[in-house]
């Protein structure tokens, strides 16, 4: 990723034009790639499509330091007997579930994480949060669980803070000055923004701007700036995700070994096909005022915008992509048993990005490995302490559950305390109790139930 990006994703700086169209980039899965690139050729006379080509990119740095070679290759260049026949189920792509991974993702007590879950559970279908103080503790109440405001008041900070940044808000005014605090201070107009949102919320609600004018003595020009700020803001919590579609999961990125190296590939190269139309780069004079030309030097610009965003966008998914499965080798070769824990701030070290780019670029993006297709989001999981004081990812110790109850003797289900001891002879020791809470969450009943279900069978 060039360093200028890097930056403006970092320090959250101004959100011009470019840096949403880089986000938004950031954001969209290939399938809905595909129809952003499809709309800007259509819209843009500077961009054209070029035939398919054999040249090879020169590898950037970031992936020579890698375990991996990473390139991009189209569908028909893939090998016809590499085994990806096991498909994952596409998971829940609510606000909802996308908290509740960021929830698992954070260092929070057992208290707070309680009452995380108490304030993610009490989000209307916007986004915000429609429970009082009182509320959540009531709830709490009921699991045993009694903390005090400022405890709730300290989680609700660290939950606003999530992607989508602002949610859990109580109101507007508080969800648009979150958002606005995320900015640089230099941004044109903010701080005229932030007065307008605290003090001038119903004179901006009735567009009585010549009242905001009077009021705070600014110039018109700041005013301006402002009001276009405030316009850029999201308008609910909730908005990316209200309308989410399950479109045909299409994987973003592949995973396989070539001559006994893992290699990391992007699914398409449609993005590499593009490039400035330079026919119509040439009727561009530069003296030339007209509105014709100056339509040729804006289209010309957005271009440039466009190319270069796309091309950010590939680098920060391979890089990502790249260090995700480098981490992850074990289950390439042995499957979810070999998941390793695996949280955002380790990749975002390791990548030299921000955390909430890796929450962007995991989001909704998925790769074909060996073991099937999964979301990037699924080779993150927290650190489960054992009894020997070693650690284990509790994704690989749900699936290792999971496979010695599939595979269990249907006259003599598996107990707690014998999946435990299953488990230690395969090198993980884990206490029977932690069996029992890991296979409840999977939905799985106890050895009795489980043999009494069979006998009706």
């Amino acid at each position: 990723m060039k360093q200028s990006l890097q930056m403006q994703l970092r320090q959250q700086l101004a959100i011009t034009p470019q840096l949403q169209q880089a986000i938004q980039l950031l954001l969209l899965p290939t399938h809905e790639l595909l129809a952003e690139i499809q709309q800007q050729l259509d819209s843009n006379t500077m961009l054209e499509m070029t035939e398919a080509s054999d040249d090879t990119d020169v590898t950037p740095a970031w992936q020579e330091s890698l375990l991996y070679k990473t390139r991009t290759t189209t569908h028909s260049q893939r090998d016809d007997n590499d085994d990806f026949s096991e498909i994952k189920d596409t998971e829940d792509t609510s606000l909802r579930s996308h908290l509740m991974w960021q929830m698992e993702m954070t260092p929070f007590s057992e208290l707070e994480r309680a009452i995380a879950i108490a304030i993610i559970d009490s989000l209307d279908e916007n986004g915000y949060l429609c429970a009082t103080f009182s509320e959540i503790k009531v709830s709490l109440a009921h699991e045993g669980v009694e903390p005090l405001d400022s405890d709730i008041e300290q989680v609700l900070l660290e939950v606003q803070q999530f992607d989508p940044v602002g949610v859990a808000s109580r109101n507007l005014q508080e969800y648009l000055l979150l958002q606005l605090s995320r900015m640089a201070h230099e941004t044109p107009g903010l701080s005229a923004a932030k007065n307008i949102i605290t003090h001038h919320i119903d004179e901006l609600a009735k567009h009585d701007y010549q009242q905001i004018r009077r009021e705070d003595h600014i110039s018109k020009e700041v005013l301006i700036a402002a009001l276009n700020l405030i316009k850029s803001l999201n308008p609910r919590p909730n908005y990316e995700y209200s309308n989410k579609s399950l479109d045909a999961l299409i994987p973003d990125l592949v995973v396989r070994k070539q001559r006994g190296v893992w290699v990391v590939e992007l699914t398409s190269d449609l993005g590499s096909r593009i490039r400035i139309n330079q026919e119509y780069a040439r009727m561009i004079q530069r003296s030339d005022s007209s509105q014709d030309n100056q339509f040729l030097k804006n289209q010309l610009q957005e271009a440039r915008w466009f190319l270069k965003s796309l091309q950010n966008r590939n680098e920060t998914l391979l890089k990502v992509a790249t260090c995700i499965m480098e981490t992850q080798m074990n289950f390439l070769e042995h499957g979810a048993l070999g998941l390793k824990p695996l949280i955002l701030s380790t990749i975002a070290e390791s990548t030299e990005l921000h955390e909430s780019t890796i929450s962007r670029v995991t989001t909704n993006k998925y790769i074909q490995t060996p073991r099937g297709v999964f979301e990037l989001k699924y080779f993150f999981s927290s650190q489960l302490s054992t009894d020997s004081g070693d650690s284990v990812s509790s994704t690989a110790l749900k699936a290792g559950i999971k496979a010695l109850i599939s595979n269990e003797p249907e006259e003599k289900p598996l107990s707690d305390q014998k999946i435990a001891e299953l488990m230690e002879s395969q090198g993980i020791h884990v206490a029977r109790r932690t069996v029992a809470k890991y296979r409840e969450a999977l939905q799985i009943p106890p050895s009795n139930e489980r043999k009494r279900i069979k006998e009706l069978v």
